[in-house]
């Protein structure tokens, strides 16, 4: 009976020494041992040793650790790769090799080397075997990052951040990739700590303001973005964020400033000048500055031809450029354009008297009644004026002449920048009403002085 026990405890005690002998490398491996020995001898002294351990054995596990340790830690990321895909390859056969530390440094080694596919591949089964390690977590965030899978990338890089709350890198990360994703609103905690540690990141304040207008802080982005201004990286775009927010407004003046910044700084992308040159012409037409805004939709001509509506913007503000009546009908103010509408009348009857009698200001139209008195005859007329330069439907004169016989007019003129559709002209026919379109009032108006 002794002897049996005696026997069984000798067996035991075998068994608990092959398991130690077995397995030290998972615990010793990269994680002390190496460390401590290059400490001691030195590092070109631990590389001979290693590699003479290598000459006769390339599969010796703790030499390769030992390499593979020293090379990245010096970031020899090509010496690193082949090392610890070598230990990654004996793994089936070597259960002492820590597969999922050759994995991670396998593919860290790989993006930093450039090898974004390589090294997601190899960070993803490292942190398949290992979840709880940083910087596996940390690097395949980036590699994901870089290949713009910004929702992969914030999964590992939330996983990163419970590992080490406080590393700027992973906040920075995190914050971005929601940025990308168009989660402004998540965004902005990252962005504004990340900020507090480095308060000189343009990128990090341009993307701050971009989420903040997104998020219905429009007042605080404007600033941000106006302080970004002179940039010479984000000075462009920030000029361009800023004029739509002032256009937005309605504040033409302010929004032609933010795009004359941009146009004087060094360099601004080829994409976003022709934006800028394109919003500062119609800033500009929009103040009734034609000229200046024609100047700048020249050079997207010049530039950029066939760029969006340019073409057709040019031709008809040429136009309005060189007739200041025209100038007046299409883009002045009510005061302004009721006052030409009584000179149109004016001259639409030469030589007659004209005499207005009321005036209605609608969204869509100004009606002048009047009575019109020459040595032949007189009549009471009333004139209706269309600003838009599209096609006015009968539906519209059949309402007007409705508007002529309650008004108890003898005539009704219809006058528009555009013109008329067919079923409005046949409407008129053996009806009191005349329809003058764009050629025929363009003449008009340049029978007017408009300095009387």
């Amino acid at each position: 009976m002794l002897f049996s026990i005696l026997i069984a405890i000798i067996v035991a005690a075998s068994i608990i020494v092959l398991l130690i002998l077995i397995k030290p490398g998972k615990k010793s491996y990269g994680n002390g041992e190496i460390p401590n020995l290059v400490l001691k001898k030195g590092k070109s002294v631990i590389l001979k040793e290693a590699e003479k351990k290598l000459s006769h054995d390339p599969h010796n596990v703790f030499a390769l650790n030992t390499v593979g340790e020293i090379y990245y830690n010096d970031k020899n990321w090509e010496k690193c790769w082949n090392v610890y895909k070598t230990l990654y390859d004996i793994s089936a056969a070597h259960v002492e090799v820590d597969v999922a530390n050759a994995a991670g440094r396998m593919g860290i080694a790989a993006y930093n080397m450039g090898k974004i596919d390589d090294a997601i591949n190899t960070l993803t089964i490292s942190v398949r075997k290992n979840p709880e390690n940083f910087d596996t977590n940390l690097y395949l965030g980036k590699a994901l990052f870089d290949k713009n899978t910004y929702d992969k990338a914030i999964f590992c890089l939330k996983k990163a951040r419970t590992l080490n709350t406080e590393n700027v890198e992973v906040l920075r990360l995190l914050g971005l990739s929601f940025f990308k994703c168009q989660k402004y609103r998540d965004s902005l905690p990252f962005l504004k700590r990340i900020l507090d540690e480095t308060p000189d990141d343009k990128e990090i304040l341009f993307n701050m303001a971009v989420a903040m207008a997104e998020c219905g802080m429009a007042d605080k982005a404007l600033k941000i973005f106006m302080r970004l201004r002179p940039d010479p990286l984000f000075g462009a775009q920030s000029c361009l964020e800023a004029g739509k927010m002032h256009e937005k407004v309605k504040d033409f003046k302010s929004a032609v400033l933010d795009y004359e910044i941009a146009m004087k700084l060094e360099t601004v992308p080829d994409n976003i000048l022709v934006q800028i040159r394109y919003r500062c012409g119609n800033a500009y037409i929009a103040m009734n500055d034609i000229s200046n805004g024609l100047a700048c939709l020249k050079k997207i001509q010049t530039s950029n031809p066939g760029y969006k509506d340019v073409n057709q913007l040019v031709l008809r503000y040429s136009e309005l450029n060189q007739n200041k009546n025209l100038q007046i009908y299409l883009l002045s103010g009510t005061s302004d354009f009721v006052a030409l509408c009584r000179k149109i009348i004016t001259t639409y009857h030469g030589d007659g008297f004209v005499k207005v009698e009321d005036v209605e200001v609608a969204s869509e139209c100004v009606e002048i009644i009047c009575s019109v008195e020459n040595s032949k005859w007189q009549a009471k007329e009333i004139f209706r004026f269309y600003r838009s330069q599209t096609v006015v439907g009968d539906m519209y004169i059949r309402e007007f002449h409705g508007k002529v016989r309650d008004s108890k007019c003898d005539k009704g003129v219809c006058i528009t920048m555009g013109s008329f559709s067919e079923s409005s002209h046949k409407y008129i026919e053996g009806r009191p009403i005349d329809l003058i379109e764009k050629e025929t009032l363009q003449k008009l108006l340049k029978k007017i002085n408009v300095l009387k």
